[in-house]
């Protein structure tokens, strides 16, 4: 059953972040400047408006130092008390070259990554907030950052021109860059119908699973795009799957469940899913023969998918029931389908802004901002 916790913003909610450990906090970040600290049972622990009324973009504990709250607002990254949201710790002002979109920090709390609107990453020393790097290569808005686990120095940016990039925080160029539109097309050669439209597949989401060598990137096209790291910190494969309806806007690793592979994803068409991908290809690479297989047949039952988002909008029961019949008549090949669909599908009925799992009270669950001012709560506990 889902949750509501209500009533601690005015404002559609734009990110939220868990404190790490049992008796984590969290916090949200809302339009206009608005910061909530939450109990894990959902009561309101302090509210704070930040000084410009900028939208709060980012929302991240420290890991180090549970003390610590960063919050982007405009360029600026201001760090709270989260048990005492008083007023500012700390400022760091023009942190960001224009609008902050994403921040990061690494697993010992020393270094803090932030994603800005000129599609620069600039890396802040911790404590103090001096810029240690500034990394260029984005050529449109850069949405999204991650440190990679046990690598301080590997930091992951991908952004609007379509580009993931992984960088060694010694040098100021990538170690490698992916064109995900280079990528969709070879796929879409095999798949593509016609009069079938694509989204580009404009990059808005990047994790890194707790392993360090998994990269799962939410894009426009719909496909949550998979890319696993080898020795030497070099690509060694990469592919994708066909996530949302509409342009997914979130991915993100859970790390509580029974493996470092599961992940939930977030879209444009209102939907919440959580995938099993330790036996996707990318993932587990003995698996290789069966890499274009399960690909070519989800592209082929795209348009049916599409259609049954439609029909949930009218009514969820009836697009159960079609759906059912829909996946008799479609015999082997939709069998395929929904052996590597979702292990949890939610039909949210709001388009996603942000995702968050967290371990509240003992049970994994998932906390959902959409436009709305109010977050809402999904059990994970039956995975």
């Amino acid at each position: 059953m889902a949750r509501q916790w209500s009533e601690g913003h005015s404002t559609s909610i734009l990110c939220v972040g868990a404190s790490p450990g049992p008796e984590g906090l969290l916090a949200s970040g809302s339009e206009g400047g608005e910061v909530t600290v939450w109990s894990q049972e959902g009561t309101i622990i302090g509210r704070l408006t930040l000084p410009g009324e900028d939208d709060s973009t980012s929302v991240v504990f420290s890991p180090a130092a549970p003390s610590q709250l960063y919050v982007s607002h405009g360029d600026t990254v201001s760090v709270l008390d989260p048990r005492n949201l008083k007023g500012l710790v700390e400022e760091f002002q023009g942190a960001g070259e224009e609008e902050i979109n994403a921040l990061a920090l690494n697993e010992t709390g020393s270094a803090l990554a932030v994603a800005d609107d000129s599609g620069a990453v600039r890396v802040l020393e911790l404590p103090g907030g001096k810029v240690f790097r500034t990394l260029r290569r984005h050529t449109n808005i850069c949405s999204s950052v991650a440190f990679r686990p046990h690598r301080p120095n590997n930091l992951v940016s991908v952004g609007l021109d379509m580009q993931v990039m992984l960088w060694g925080l010694q040098k100021t160029r990538p170690l490698w860059t992916l064109n995900l539109q280079d990528v969709a097309e070879e796929e879409d050669d095999h798949q593509q119908r016609p009069g079938q439209l694509f989204n580009p597949p404009l990059a808005h989401c990047v994790s890194v699973a707790s392993c360090g060598n998994i990269l799962g990137c939410a894009a426009e096209d719909g496909r949550v795009h998979l890319m696993r790291i080898g020795s030497g910190s070099k690509l060694e494969q990469q592919g994708a799957f066909k996530a949302h309806s509409q342009g997914a806007s979130q991915a993100h690793f859970v790390s509580f469940l029974s493996h470092p592979y599961w992940l939930i994803s977030g879209g444009n068409d209102s939907h919440v899913a959580l995938w099993d991908l330790s036996k996707h290809p990318v993932v587990a690479p003995e698996g290789k023969s069966q890499a274009t297989g399960p690909q070519r047949r989800k592209g082929k039952s795209k348009a049916k998918r599409k259609e049954q988002h439609q029909d949930k909008v009218k009514s969820p029961q009836k697009a159960e029931a079609e759906k059912g019949e829909d996946e008799a008549a479609g015999g082997a090949e939709e069998a395929m389908e929904e052996k590597s669909g979702p292990k949890l599908s939610i039909s949210h009925g709001d388009k996603v802004n942000w995702l968050c799992p967290a371990v509240l009270k003992g049970e994994p669950s998932v906390i959902v901002a959409d436009q709305s001012s109010s977050l809402t709560v999904y059990s994970l506990s039956q995975v």
